[in-house]
């Protein structure tokens, strides 16, 4: 910590989160263990939070649950029209 006043240019150690990060991205293909099959499970699963949601009164929360259903939606037919 320091003594004496700060200038604008000074932060703490604390406020700079991204310093030493090491890059921790990957070039390497994911395997397609991830098949309709899966989509179609998580568009099922998030559609009944969103309806639980909406059913609690929850719009906003109800929303969110609906975009993530709306993409694996979109998935499953991208799926299709590949095959």
């Amino acid at each position: 910590m320091q003594n004496g006043p700060r200038t604008m240019n000074t932060r703490p150690q604390s406020a700079r989160p991204f310093v030493n990060r090491t890059n921790r991205t990957s070039n390497v293909a994911r395997p397609d263990s991830r098949g309709s099959q899966n989509a179609q499970r998580s568009y099922e699963r998030y559609l009944a939070l969103a309806q639980a949601q909406a059913q609690s009164g929850d719009i906003i929360g109800a929303e969110n649950y609906y975009q993530h259903a709306e993409h694996y939606f979109r998935s499953m037919s991208a799926a299709r029209e590949a095959t």
